[in-house]
């Protein structure tokens, strides 16, 4: 999975088009949209869809975020059809699909020309046998995402223990998500694993489900992005 930065930032849970075009002007490698229906950011109608996804063709400090569709159990034909309607260029799968249906899923985007489409495999974290599920990813998925464990799919704002990443030892690289905002930040630029690419950040940074406070997100991103510039 390329990236413009070595280190990639996702701002997850977007939906209201003044908001995103607000948060494209940040210094951000991905933009998540959710289209999962029991999630309160959910993308259930888009009254003006180039308002909200032409930004992927604007010059956005001269590149563009890559837009990523994040879909819980859902199915290949639902899938499909949301890549070719918004232009997604990657695939966040945050429920229990298995390797099977994310082989069925790569193949069908091969025969629509798709298989450009990046497939990130989200994994809930609470203990270090959860990591036990990640190697029979590593055939089908581009990257992995971490996140804790929760009464949701996602978007629960709680941090797991990320000293339990130790127990990682994989071969696919990883996106940190889950509570991840300005009260642990001095945790987070002290974090170190080599397979550890970047952050998906969502509901610390809210003003209300799938509202992003711009200013707060960027003080926050200018903090993660000196510090790693530093390194």
């Amino acid at each position: 999975m390329t990236s413009e930065h070595s280190f990639i930032i996702k701002v997850c849970g977007m939906r209201e088009a003044h908001n995103i075009e607000a948060v494209m002007e940040l210094d951000i490698d991905m933009m998540g949209f959710i289209f999962y229906p029991q999630s309160s950011r959910y993308v259930s109608h888009v009254p003006n869809v180039p308002s909200m996804f032409q930004y992927k063709y604007k010059a956005c400090n001269n590149k563009r975020p890559k837009a990523v569709g994040v879909f819980v159990n859902d199915t290949i034909e639902n899938i499909l059809h949301k890549v070719t309607t918004y232009q997604l260029d990657c695939l966040q799968l945050h429920g229990q699909e298995s390797v099977h249906t994310i082989r069925q899923l790569k193949q069908v985007l091969q025969m629509q020309q798709l298989s450009h489409v990046e497939i990130i495999k989200a994994i809930n974290i609470a203990t270090p046998t959860d990591f036990d599920l990640c190697q029979q990813y590593e055939d089908v998925a581009d990257m992995l995402l971490f996140d804790a464990k929760g009464t949701m799919a996602g978007g629960n704002g709680k941090t797991f223990d990320w000293t339990l990443l130790n127990d990682y030892q994989g071969a696919l690289p990883f996106l940190l998500s889950g509570g991840i905002g300005i009260h642990n930040i001095d945790t987070l630029c002290h974090l170190h694993h080599p397979r550890w690419q970047g952050i998906d950040v969502n509901s610390q940074f809210e003003l209300s489900p799938a509202l992003k406070d711009t200013r707060l997100l960027a003080s926050f991103i200018t903090k993660i992005r000196t510090f790693k510039k530093a390194l």
